[in-house]
């Protein structure tokens, strides 16, 4: 493995009676009373939970920000980075997915800085100090409500990046799985994808011993997977959401990667799409995942072969290639029959955009820390998920 150091200083609050606790939660980190509720379309005044925390934080100064998008915009964030400054907001909610938390990163570093939000994401900017924010999650998929990173979508320039700070670590994140049950099929389809993705990218690493990393990842992706299937036929089912709640956020919390740092070329391969397309993260790697696995398999089967043994348990006796044929065939399986797409075309992208698609994943040269990915490979990856 390669050395490492674990750091994880976010406060996760799980169960039934998690967001009771949000005023002495805030009470831990700020003495102030002027509180910013960020959240995204409205979800959260159909369902009840938008009463429930007024009603909670009926001793502070709220102010409230919605419409943030599912892939969270760079105007949408400066906006809400002038209202912190404005009313001298003390700390900051984020009620929502991973998109709400991820956008409340930036609102959170960018309010303590003159620059534009962009030289953050861009790492022209570094940040210092940070308005502190916590989060009730409502949409189990990213992560992001346990770790330090964040994706924003420049809509201008079509460019979707990803960035990072030990300073924007939510202090505490309150998770009820009960709140998963009105969830659209679509999101909840998109969130079993987006938390497998996170586990197979971290699985397919560039150490020469990941032995534990890998125990941990199968075993995740396969609670998952069952309780992936419990969810979309019973959505109420509370131990199924509690998996799939629990699950998301091991996945991309530092917990699965300690000694390597997987590759992630299918995350830079799927955000030249939505930052184009606008499509649903999720959406975008169930299409492109099988298409990579296709394509590096042919130049690293072993490991191909034992992801099919650890997650598929396909039969030992099958040779290397039938077990790497056999693996990602049960990726692709699953994934279409929880309803996930497979095909570019499902969105109307065609081969056109391959083009510019390539462009944006190379900025900065070939990339991928397991198998690296130059322009050839990527413009085939993209014709195989055509």
């Amino acid at each position: 493995m390669n050395s490492f150091t674990f750091y994880n200083p976010t406060q996760l609050v799980f169960g039934k009676d998690s967001i009771e606790k949000l005023p002495q939660m805030i009470s831990q980190f700020t003495e102030g009373k002027k509180i910013l509720v960020t959240y995204g379309g409205g979800s959260i005044k159909k369902s009840g939970l938008h009463t429930k925390i007024m009603n909670l934080l009926a001793d502070y100064e709220v102010y409230e920000f919605g419409g943030i998008e599912p892939n969270p915009r760079l105007s949408t964030v400066k906006k809400a980075v002038a209202i912190v400054k404005e009313k001298e907001i003390d700390f900051i909610l984020a009620v929502g997915g991973g998109s709400v938390i991820d956008g409340t990163k930036l609102i959170s570093a960018a309010s303590k800085l003159d620059n534009d939000p962009w030289d953050i994401v861009t790492r022209k900017v570094t940040p210092t100090a940070v308005v502190p924010f916590g989060t009730i999650l409502t949409i189990s998929a990213t992560g992001s409500e346990m770790n330090s990173g964040s994706v924003i979508t420049n809509w201008e320039t079509n460019e979707k990046l990803g960035w990072g700070s030990p300073l924007v670590f939510p202090k505490f994140s309150l998770l009820n799985p009960e709140i998963l049950y009105t969830l659209p099929e679509n999101q909840t389809v998109n969130g079993i994808v987006d938390s497998m993705s996170h586990l197979i990218e971290q699985y397919f690493n560039e150490a020469d011993n990941s032995a534990i990393g890998d125990a941990m990842i199968a075993g995740v992706m396969k609670q998952i997977m069952s309780a992936g299937r419990t969810a979309l036929s019973q959505p109420d089912n509370y131990e199924a959401r509690e998996t799939l709640m629990l699950g998301a956020t091991v996945a991309l919390n530092g917990f699965m990667r300690m000694g390597y740092n997987g590759d992630w070329a299918t995350h830079n391969l799927e955000h030249a799409v939505s930052a184009v397309h606008d499509i649903a993260h999720g959406a975008g790697l169930a299409i492109l995942f099988p298409a990579w696995m296709k394509y590096v398999s042919q130049h690293q089967p072993a490991r191909f072969a034992q992801f099919a043994e650890d997650v598929f348990d396909v039969d030992q006796n099958l040779s290397e290639s039938e077990k790497v044929e056999a693996g990602i065939k049960g990726l692709e399986d699953y994934w279409q029959s929880i309803g996930a797409p497979s095909r570019l075309s499902d969105f109307e992208i065609t081969a056109e955009d391959f083009e510019t698609f390539a462009d944006k994943t190379l900025f900065n040269g070939p990339f991928g820390n397991f198998y690296q990915l130059d322009k050839e490979a990527v413009m085939e990856i993209y014709k195989l998920a055509e």
